[in-house]
């Protein structure tokens, strides 16, 4: 049974963590060492190196986080600049499941409060059916980008990845306000519709094509190099 997170001493986990950070041992040495998961190395590494010695020490209650700093991280997440684990490291998060708790409140229109007082809440903003219309067009040529979409236009995640689903399934008609109308009521997509998704589908294929050839090239360039040195 491993040793509980509170049950070994910070020293110990210092001494593990600088010895890995030296490249003396391993994470999966340090972890059979601990009596812990590698994750939970992991963990103690990037706290170590986001607050230094201190931040090993057992916390006797929770961090404070304000809805400022909140809020930035998850819009930073969402709009691709970093992982989760970079993302927690800058704003020395203690915890990924603390970001990702706070990424569902804020995909779901929730409120982010802060535990220093003050409060952030994500209202769902009006759009018309033109609007959604670009925000689904536009989203569906950045690889359906939810996240960095939903930050452009000021929406959430969750309304534009609705909304593309909705266009791919009936087209324009699938993104009009459908408060008050019953299911099954409104028409599939037109054929012109049909036929700018499918230039936007084979475009996205084009690319990808693109991509993986100039890979196989890479390959044969290395290949024909090692052969070039025996």
């Amino acid at each position: 049974m491993s040793k509980s997170m509170k049950g070994i001493p910070t020293e110990e986990k210092v001494n593990l963590v600088e010895k890995y950070l030296k490249g003396e041992i391993s994470r999966a040495y340090a972890a059979k060492e601990a009596n812990v998961d590698p994750g939970t190395i992991a963990l103690w590494v990037r706290l170590y190196e986001a607050d230094g010695p201190t931040a090993l020490m057992d916390q006797k209650q929770n961090k404070k986080y304000s809805t400022e700093l909140k809020l930035k991280a998850v819009t930073e997440y969402l709009s691709g600049v970093g992982s989760q684990s970079t993302i927690c490291k800058k704003y020395h998060i203690r915890s990924r499941d603390q970001l990702h708790q706070w990424l569902k409140v804020y995909n779901s229109h929730g409120t982010l409060k802060s535990t220093t007082g003050g409060s952030y809440m994500r209202k769902a903003r009006n759009t018309n059916p033109e609007e959604r219309l670009k925000i689904v067009q536009d989203c569906l040529t950045n690889n359906k980008n939810y996240g960095a979409i939903a930050l452009k236009y000021r929406v959430s995640y969750q309304q534009v990845r609705n909304w593309v689903k909705r266009y791919e399934a009936m087209g324009s008609a699938g993104l009009e306000d459908r408060r008050g109308r019953r299911a099954g009521t409104l028409p599939g997509r037109t054929p012109e519709e049909e036929l700018r998704d499918r230039i936007v589908q084979l475009e996205r294929e084009k690319l990808d094509l693109q991509m993986e050839n100039d890979l196989l090239k890479k390959v044969r360039d290395l290949e024909r190099g090692r052969r070039h040195l025996l």
